[in-house]
């Protein structure tokens, strides 16, 4: 049995998922989650962008 880097829990499968620029082991629930987590950090970043006028991207 493999272990989740995220929630730390025995899984039968791991999946390797580029979480802030690093690649983690993730159960899928965790996969979900950092997925999840990705994309609201993009639409609040496009959000706080779009209210200062900015045109390009970092």
């Amino acid at each position: 049995m493999a272990t989740c880097k995220g929630c730390g829990e025995s899984v039968e499968e791991l999946f390797v998922v580029k979480v802030d620029g690093k690649s983690k082991k993730l159960c899928e629930d965790c996969v979900d989650r950092a997925r999840e987590e990705g994309e609201v950090a993009e639409a609040s970043e496009r959000a706080v962008q779009g209210m200062m006028d900015f045109k390009g991207r970092r």
